[in-house]
């Protein structure tokens, strides 16, 4: 019994009113955990805890801290344990935890229907999720950012994405490296992307290589307070000093807004290639799709499910990448877990992905994975596709960067779905639906 209590927990909680919170903590015990919760003073009798997930480790102080550390950006304040809660997020908490080291066994996970409690209905006094999302400063916009950008990405994620295009695709280009993609003669000092691109400028017949230092308060690359364009025009046999093809013009901060970089998005680049800061990643999504350059750009793998981004997808400007890119840098060089994914408009053969959807009869989906929300609309979840289904349904993100809407399937609707069950919102969604056949293509079947 004395061994038993010795024991280490570290769990995922949830109450019946946050459908978009929960919280992450550790315990030794984690039943009176649960009753804790529970019984806390001034807590309406209809709000009910239910553990979401919990499992054993050999040290669950180290784990929390691991976890607060790596998931700072779905942290609702910096002093609590209360985190972002979606169908993606809860993947990646469950994802990270059992992966680490000190995991020891998992104990309880996620049920596919939870059971039915009281809810007590009042108005709104404040805007919902769905409104929140809709400008920076709202909660899921504050999830997204990462605590001043301070994050690399790693030369094996860049490597691994764009290794999967023809090499046809960048002979003669010019590409442009746009958002602190600094370059130093010490690799250890140069960002993935540039440094990819010079090491494989003539494998790839480029023709110019462009990227830009951004001078923000924190300098991920020791590279000075001055923002600068540093300009490879052609492959030389003999090794470039990087340092003398690096300009400084007076007043330029270095970055993708300022003026001068525009001019050289507009009049010089062929493709784009980068990581934009997560939080600001609509604006410079606004800018590159205007710009009508060819891009490869890495941003949040939930970006599909906020209003601002689903226009692109809708209309066809933006898919997503090959690969979904999970952990980054941070400024000490430590694993940080992100979940984001590569977007583009490049276009996109045989993607790999397609094997993760399950298109199939509705009425072969598992009951488990398919329900009704109060306005008789179809969430279907785990990737599954009601194939011959007319009527538009709700997906998550994962249909839509595993390339549903190259399967024929369209968007229906510019603004994210929020469904409601027996009153109670869920996780947000997007709305697709199966593109009709015109009679001459009905014909050629």
């Amino acid at each position: 019994m004395e061994k038993e209590k010795s024991k280490q927990y570290i769990y995922v909680v949830q109450a019946s009113n946050e459908s978009t919170r929960c919280k992450i903590g550790k315990t030794k015990d984690l039943e009176r955990r649960l009753k804790d919760y529970n019984n806390m003073t001034g807590k309406s009798k209809d709000i009910i805890y239910q553990y979401l997930f919990t499992c054993e480790v050999k040290d669950m102080t180290e784990v929390e801290k691991n976890i607060k550390e790596n998931f700072s950006i779905l942290r609702e304040t910096k002093n609590t344990e209360i985190y972002l809660l979606n169908e993606e997020s809860f993947e990646f908490y469950v994802q990270f935890i059992k992966s680490h080291p000190l995991f020891v066994r998992e104990l309880f996970i996620k049920p596919d229907d939870k059971p039915e409690v009281k809810v007590k209905y009042v108005e709104k006094t404040t805007p919902s999720l769905d409104d929140r999302g809709l400008t920076r400063k709202d909660v899921m916009q504050r999830a997204q950012r990462v605590k001043d950008d301070e994050y690399y990405t790693r030369y094996e994620d860049v490597e691994k994405e764009l290794k999967m295009y023809d090499k046809s695709i960048w002979k003669d280009k010019c590409v442009f490296c746009n958002c602190d993609d600094a370059v130093d003669n010490d690799e250890r000092r140069t960002s993935a992307f540039a440094l990819y691109f010079l090491q494989n400028f003539k494998q790839l017949q480029l023709k110019k290589l462009i990227c830009t230092h951004y001078s923000s308060k924190v300098d991920l690359f020791n590279q000075g307070a001055r923002g600068y364009v540093f300009t490879k025009d052609g492959f030389s046999e003999i090794k470039d000093d990087y340092d003398k093809l690096k300009k400084y013009p007076a007043g330029y901060d270095g970055s993708f807004d300022h003026p001068l970089s525009i001019k050289i998005l507009n009049e010089e680049a062929d493709i784009v290639c980068t990581n934009p800061p997560f939080s600001i990643a609509i604006d410079y999504w606004n800018l590159v799709v205007k710009s009508k350059k060819k891009f490869l750009i890495i941003s949040s793998f939930t970006s599909v499910l906020f209003s601002a981004f689903i226009p692109f997808f809708k209309n066809n400007k933006v898919w997503a990448g090959y690969n979904r890119v999970d952990n980054f840098l941070n400024p000490d060089k430590e694993i940080a877990m992100i979940p984001a994914h590569w977007f583009t408009n490049i276009p996109i053969t045989d993607r790999p992905k397609y094997k993760n959807l399950k298109i199939m009869s509705l009425k072969e989906i598992p009951e488990k994975h398919k329900k009704y929300d109060d306005s008789k609309t179809l969430l279907v979840d785990n990737c599954y596709i009601p194939k011959g289904y007319q009527k538009p349904f709700a997906v998550s993100a994962f249909p839509i960067v595993n390339g549903i809407l190259e399967k024929g399937y369209k968007i229906v609707q510019e603004k994210r779905y929020t469904p409601y069950i027996n009153g109670k919102e869920k996780f947000a969604r997007v709305l697709v639906q199966k593109i009709e056949k015109n009679k001459k293509e009905k014909e050629d079947e």
